[in-house]
This record gives structure tokens, sequence and C-alpha cells, in this order.
């Protein structure tokens, strides 16, 4: 009987992943309509921006659901949403796309403060997440 459980537990995690990383993506997809499409933005600040918000999201629901974390969500939770819906919606392979890019036009000023500025700006966003779920921990 444990072997059909254990699958039925992986199972149920394959699915949770599968789901949040459908969620992640068309997240993404939409946060690039707006702000390529409907704002006029360049597709560099649509990729740091989701970025940016998936440090934050997985800093942030990570230490909410640590052990000793407020919100006690089990492993099927959690990946779901680390894995699942932050890995659907960030986008490191995008980023290196869009730096390499500047580098091939001849931009490198523009692809170094970019890819800089990107991954700086996600720490902190990770930081912040952290701090702000700390506070709520207590």
């Amino acid at each position: 009987m444990s072997g059909k459980n254990d699958r039925q537990a992986a199972l149920r995690l394959y699915l949770a992943v599968g789901c949040g990383a459908a969620i992640g993506s068309l997240t993404r997809f939409l946060a690039d309509f707006v702000i390529i499409s409907l704002l006029g933005l360049s597709a560099l600040y649509a990729t740091a921006f989701v970025n940016i918000v998936g440090s934050w999201i997985i800093m942030f629901f990570a230490t909410l659901t640590r052990p000793d974390g407020r919100l006690m969500v089990g492993s099927v939770g959690r990946q779901f949403v680390t894995g699942g819906f932050c890995g659907g919606l960030t986008t490191f392979s995008a980023m290196s796309l869009d730096t390499f890019i500047l580098l091939f036009e001849g931009d490198l000023s523009l692809a170094a403060t970019y890819l800089v500025s990107a991954v700086l700006l996600s720490l902190a966003s990770a930081w912040l997440g952290y701090a702000m779920a700390i506070r709520i921990n207590r």
C-alpha cells in the first residue's frame, strides 16, 4: 500500500509544480504584454520586472512558510509557489538573451548596466521580501 501512496504523493507534487509553472508563465506573458504593448516600454523592463517581483515572492513565501514561519504549508504547496509559480514567472534565460542581444548590437554599456541592475534589484527585492516576512513571523 505504501508504494501506491508514494506514487500518489509524487503525482500531487508534479501536478502542483506543473500547474504553478503554467500560472507563472501566463502571468509572465501578461506582464510582458502590459509592459511592452500597453506601456510601450522595452522588453528589457518586462524581463527585469518579472525577475524582481519573482525574487520578492519566492523569498517572502519561503520565509513565511519555513518551519518557524507563520504559515504552515506542506511541501506540495511550497513547491507550487517556489518551483512552479516562481519558476514559471521568472526568466533568467530571457535576461541572458537580452544581455547578449545588447552585446551583439555593440551596446556594451547598456548590456552591463542592464545585467548588473537586474541582478542587484532582484537581490534587493529578495531581501525586502525576507525582511517583510520576518516582521510578519514575529
